[in-house]
């Protein structure tokens, strides 16, 4: 993913370096306070797991739950994250969202699911895809 995408490690790096920055300034501030040190890159890495591990859980809560009710699968939008995947023999797929992520969930005539991705395609075609056909059909009343 950073190989597709090296603004995002540019991005982390900043992030990451302005966290420790801060850490500094912070930590001098409790030490003038008699607080303990107190590592702010160790509470945002532990919140970004928990968070990850909750969407997991949560994916996994309800491949169970759909078994259970004897179901193929289940299809989820909530999560802004596009994704189609099998969990446990339960077909789990997962929108994402139209408005920040451009992607949606198909079903094929024959049944098949594929995510699409507009922003992967070009410029031209999102924006015919994003404008409302109209109707040029002539009524004789």
């Amino acid at each position: 993913m950073i190989q597709c995408a090296k603004w995002l490690a540019y991005v982390g790096d900043w992030f990451y370096e302005l966290t420790l920055r801060l850490n500094r300034h912070f930590n001098s501030l409790r030490a003038r306070l008699g607080l303990p040190y107190w590592s702010l890159s160790r509470y945002l890495k532990h919140k970004v797991k928990r968070a990850v591990s909750y969407v997991g859980d949560f994916e996994s809560a309800l491949a169970k739950e759909a078994k259970k009710r004897g179901a193929d699968g289940v299809v989820c939008g909530h999560i802004h994250h596009a994704e189609l995947r099998e969990i446990d023999g339960i077909v789990y797929a997962n929108d994402g969202d139209w408005v920040e992520s451009l992607t949606a969930l198909v079903e094929h005539a024959d049944g098949r699911l594929e995510i699409v991705d507009w922003s992967q395609r070009a410029p031209a075609a999102v924006g015919a895809a994003l404008r409302p056909r109209v109707a040029t059909e002539t009524v004789n009343a």
